[in-house]
């Protein structure tokens, strides 16, 4: 399972767009629901506040910093499609 973050905030029009794309690539490409979607608001916590409010929308992937500011579609499925992929010791 791939976890998806999107850091955001309400009336946030680049984060709208982002999650346009997210709702688009991973509705792409999760036909087994490999992908979970979680989205977190930076006025509900200070921390991500802290970290995040001059960069959102900041998507994560697995926790990983993904992107911030614009998200691509094509570097998301790929980033996405890679992270869903199973390891070698998955395989086994």
């Amino acid at each position: 399972m791939t976890t998806l973050t999107l850091i955001s905030k309400p009336d946030c029009h680049l984060c709208e767009v982002a999650r346009e794309i997210v709702d688009t690539v991973v509705a792409e490409i999760d036909d087994e629901g490999e992908v979970e979607v979680e989205e977190l608001s930076i006025l509900d916590d200070p921390a991500l506040y802290a970290t995040w409010w001059e960069k959102i929308p900041v998507v994560l992937i697995d926790g990983r910093l993904h992107a911030h500011w614009r998200v691509d579609a094509a570097r998301l499925r790929t980033a996405l499609t890679a992270a869903s992929e199973p390891t070698e010791t998955e395989n086994r």
